[in-house]
């Protein structure tokens, strides 16, 4: 392995190693942008219920300046962020879930729900901006 490899795997276990979400999986999808910068989605998927959701979003140069972005980002993101709580269900299974995310606002953390699907699949019951702890 390379030590750019050998990098990026370290900054992976850096950010999972701060995010502290026990047994949920967390996922690193790499995508070229139109202007050839690297765009780091970084999704949790909970072993629960087995859905996936955007954890949060950044731009690089490349992969390596992408992962460093998404530490500074963890370092931070629980004091710059709310706390919101969404009780939603899949249309074909109406078992009610509780999903929790960090976001700037309420669009925010729907569209962090919504990512990778198609919005018409899901019924979301309330959105609760959780107090500040």
């Amino acid at each position: 392995m390379s030590n750019e490899h050998v990098d990026i795997l370290a900054l992976q276990k850096k950010i999972e190693q701060y995010l502290q979400l026990g047994n949920t999986n967390i996922m690193f999808h790499f995508l070229a942008t139109s202007d050839a910068k690297t765009r780091l989605d970084v999704v949790t998927v909970n072993p629960r219920h087995e859905q996936s959701f955007l954890f949060h979003t950044t731009i690089g140069f490349d992969k390596q300046d992408a992962l460093n972005k998404m530490l500074t980002y963890v370092k931070a993101y629980k004091s710059e962020n709310n706390s919101y709580t969404i009780q939603w269900s899949l249309k074909d299974n109406k078992e009610l879930h509780t999903s929790y995310f960090r976001a700037k606002d309420i669009p925010e953390a729907i569209d962090k729900l919504h990512y990778g699907r198609d919005p018409n699949t899901i019924t979301i019951f309330s959105v609760v901006l959780n107090p500040i702890s």
